[in-house]
């Protein structure tokens, strides 16, 4: 089983200061932010870590990548041995063209390694204003440059013509190195239920970003390969995304779960501005937001959800965890969160490396399955 690691970026402690416009800096720099999370980034090689993911975010604190493409190119030149995944390419943020060519320079950059596309509409209304980008273009902006993203790998000279962009015949340069790797591995993330029959006709694989229950997702697995199969093609196993928080003391591994994830999910509720079900329910492709951001949650119910279901405690908690949620959706890898909120750096760094020492070399070995019930086989219950 192949296991891969992602970072935040995340100024959590800002939100209050960045909402109310105020003028005085920062209580954490950001600059800080960064040498906290490129020393994390710098464990996931030598950890014994395959793979490095990246989030695509932009304007706010909650996760200052300031794109995923720049990101990994910067991350690949710092490495030599993993893969790098991103999670996930926010499509309908650029112009096709700007896509491929940052594809296939990362792909020529990482020299042979492997380059997995996780791509996805994006949710942000911040982030597509900054663009200058209608949230409500999202799903035809993302269809159309997923056409292209296909023409480009599969053809030297290409031209394309849709409701969102005219690109007359033309060509990437450089060449993919791995046109034909790039494109049977790429995944898409989604959160809202029209976007899951899109991806599974599309042929593309999944990437469940860890925003439902396992039960959820189990489900969703399942449909997915269902799809696949009257398309006629082999079910796919999933990437699944999880938060980890590894140490000796259960009670000690809790209190990080418990205490960041909290802050993470308060972060997230910020950032994506759910509250403003009214906008939500005449954007189009994004309505069926609008029922989540209705709702309210207490601390309690955020941590049955949001934190109780991933993996934490000690080592052989940790991977008994992991070995139920793979058994739940079928992963072949899984990409661990181990830092959020505003968990110190020094508290990550233990966590990477005990898990790392004590729950990495068997999850290496194991022989991560698909059952029966996930292959799309069977009706979906």
């Amino acid at each position: 089983m192949k296991i891969g690691a992602f970072f935040n970026w995340q100024n959590h402690l800002d939100w209050e200061r960045y909402n109310s416009r105020g003028s005085e800096p920062p209580k954490v720099a950001d600059a800080q932010i960064y040498e906290e999370e490129l020393h994390l980034a710098d464990l996931v090689e030598p950890l014994g870590f395959d793979t490095y993911w990246a989030i695509d975010h932009y304007v706010t604190p909650y996760g200052m990548t300031g794109g995923v493409m720049q990101h990994l190119s910067h991350i690949a030149g710092r490495t030599k041995r993993i893969d790098v995944g991103t999670m996930v390419l926010v499509l309908p943020w650029y112009h096709p063209m700007h896509v491929v060519h940052q594809i296939s320079a990362l792909d020529n950059q990482l020299q042979g390694r492997g380059l997995t596309l996780g791509v996805g509409r994006g949710a942000a209304v911040r982030e597509f204003s900054s663009f200058g980008i209608p949230m409500g273009d999202a799903r035809g902006r993302y269809n159309e440059t997923l056409e292209v993203i296909n023409l480009a790998l599969t053809q030297e000279f290409f031209s394309f013509q849709g409701e969102h962009f005219t690109i007359p015949e033309t060509s990437v340069r450089p060449r993919f190195r791995n046109p034909e790797r790039l494109r049977a591995g790429m995944k898409s993330g989604w959160a809202s239920p029209p976007s899951l029959p899109l991806a599974a006709n599309a042929g593309l694989g999944m990437l469940l970003t860890n925003q439902k229950s396992w039960e959820g997702y189990r489900k969703d697995v399942a449909t997915f390969n269902g799809i696949r199969r009257e398309n006629g093609w082999e079910p796919e196993q999933p990437t699944v995304v999880v938060r980890a928080a590894c140490a000796e003391d259960s009670a000690e591994a809790w209190s990080l779960m418990a205490t960041y994830a909290l802050e993470g999910q308060a972060s997230s509720s910020n950032h994506y501005q759910l509250d403003d079900t009214e906008r939500l329910r005449n954007t189009k492709g994004y309505e069926q937001y609008a029922a989540v951001g209705a709702l309210t949650f207490t601390d309690e119910q955020i941590l049955e959800a949001a934190a109780k279901p991933q993996a934490w405690g000690t080592p052989d908690e940790v991977y008994e965890r992991l070995l139920h949620i793979q058994a739940m959706t079928g992963a072949s890898e899984f990409v661990l969160n181990f830092r959020f909120g505003t968990m110190p750096v020094e508290a990550a760094e233990r966590s990477m490396r005990l898990f790392a020492q004590e729950v990495l070399p068997r999850l290496h070995s194991l022989d991560a399955k698909l059952g029966p019930e996930l292959d799309g086989s069977q009706p979906v219950e």
